[in-house]
């Protein structure tokens, strides 16, 4: 009753992302053999300023588009996302130069920072229930953590066959795909909204909602907490297990996997648990289980309890990353929940930019132990902060007192709008100017243009 693969358009959708993600993890691969092509043994330097540029461009870009997202034809616009990332995946394979493939690297995340924040955005619009909404991110979830377990394995089944050219190719065939199945399907229409006065406060409108809304400054606090357990794996596994535990390649990937393993198990329980209780207890625990195993790693653990403590981070990312969803729908009306996606988007990749340096510059130059001390120590105080931010009593109703207004913009006749018209406007929504007496109610309120600062009582 509750599996959102029942409803036809949520399942074109997530077959869509399904596909774009394989893809994706394809062409991962296929980008760090085409950079020791082109830079022999600095290609690591090429992926991690590749890496830098991508994490860089999703903090700037997202918020741009998700400022104007809602002013455009949503299906539309992820179309012509998904062809510009397959055009721009096709022309990868032609480059000669290192900075070509910065350039395309660029243009490729900046797509990518549209893309994926609009589509976050758009599924609570096909999945209004909160039951079948919080197993779609399940399964989202679920979906990132299968590519980063098997994109190696097939991409090392395709290198078999084919030269790593081809990589790519399969992923811009990928993306084509994901826009057939956005075009195949009609998205529920959104509903008119208007930008703010001034450019500077329209691009920033969904960062200062964000940050406006306790829960969300709780969630900004556990995305860094998760950060720095994911950046001390992805960074630090091949050092840990090749140096310190003098183990294979293929125990490095059975330690990423131990990672990945403790999310997805999180990942297919949590819905159930999330039916009859709230999400901040599960996901404090999840920050809290972060800095607990990030500081478990000071005692420089042996092969068996290092995939234990692997699988505890994971467990905890899950904890944190899949309730997400759930406050940024619960946190944001209808036609500005673009923004609020495009905000967790930006800040939480902030996050993954400052953990990934740290845990490259802190155990490169310092050691490992010094690299799990400091984020541990991080984790903890961002954990630490979310318990502050995020208070235990966060009802969705919440009194509150608005001044006389007079404004002009896109509404319709709901709690905050019962006035004559001296004309006929027209159907709603419709725009004239009108007044806003002053009044003390309780409704579910989130930040917007009519409430631009959360109660203090609240």
């Amino acid at each position: 009753m509750h599996s959102p693969l029942s409803d036809l358009t949520y399942r074109r959708l997530f077959t869509a992302q399904v596909t774009s993600l394989a893809g994706t993890g394809l062409s991962t691969i296929a980008l760090a053999l085409l950079a020791y092509d082109l830079a022999g043994g600095d290609a690591g330097m090429v992926l991690g300023t590749a890496l830098a540029l991508k994490m860089l461009v999703y903090v700037m870009v997202a918020p741009v588009i998700g400022a104007f997202a809602n002013q455009l034809p949503r299906r539309a616009l992820l179309i012509g996302l998904d062809i510009a990332r397959a055009g721009i995946v096709f022309c990868i394979p032609f480059v000669t130069e290192i900075w070509q493939i910065y350039a395309l690297i660029v243009a490729l995340n900046a797509c990518s920072a549209g893309f994926t924040p609009t589509f976050q955005a758009t599924i609570p619009d096909v999945l209004p229930d909160d039951a079948r909404y919080t197993r779609a991110l399940s399964l989202s979830r679920l979906a990132y953590d299968l590519e980063n377990l098997l994109s190696p394995l097939l991409a090392a089944a395709a290198l078999l066959i084919f030269s790593y050219n081809t990589l790519f190719a399969i992923n811009a065939v990928t993306f084509l795909v994901s826009a057939s199945l956005v075009a195949s399907i009609r998205l529920p229409a959104h509903q008119p909204t208007e930008t703010e006065a001034g450019i500077w406060r329209n691009l920033t409108f969904g960062i200062r909602a964000y940050l406006a809304t306790p829960r969300l400054r709780g969630l900004l606090g556990l995305s860094l907490a998760v950060a720095s357990a994911g950046a001390m794996v992805i960074v630090n596994t091949v050092v840990y297990v090749r140096e310190l535990l003098g183990g294979s390649e293929t125990a490095t990937a059975i330690a990423l996997a131990a990672y990945g393993c403790g999310s997805m198990v999180v990942a297919l329980g949590l819905p159930r648990l999330l039916d009859n209780w709230s999400d901040r207890p599960f996901m404090l625990a999840g920050g809290l289980s972060a800095a607990l195993g990030l500081l478990l790693g000071l005692a420089e653990p042996g092969w068996l309890i290092l995939l234990i403590t692997w699988t505890i981070l994971g467990m905890a990312s899950s904890l944190v990353q899949t309730p997400a969803g759930r406050l940024l729908k619960r946190s944001a009306s209808e036609e500005n929940r673009p923004a609020i996606y495009a905000a967790q988007f930006a800040l939480s990749h902030a996050c993954w930019l400052l953990t990934y340096a740290l845990a490259g510059w802190i155990g490169g130059n310092w050691g490992l132990p010094a690299a799990f001390v400091t984020l541990g120590i991080l984790s903890a105080l961002a954990t630490a902060a979310a318990v502050r931010l995020w208070p235990n009593c966060d009802p969705l109703e919440l009194p509150h007192t608005h001044e006389p207004l007079r404004h002009n913009h896109w509404h319709v006749h709901d709690a905050h709008h019962q006035h004559s018209h001296q004309q006929d406007e027209g159907p709603e929504p419709h725009r004239h100017p009108h007044d806003h007496a002053a009044v003390t109610h309780t409704h579910s309120y989130v930040i917007d243009r009519h409430h631009t600062h959360w109660p203090r009582h609240g």
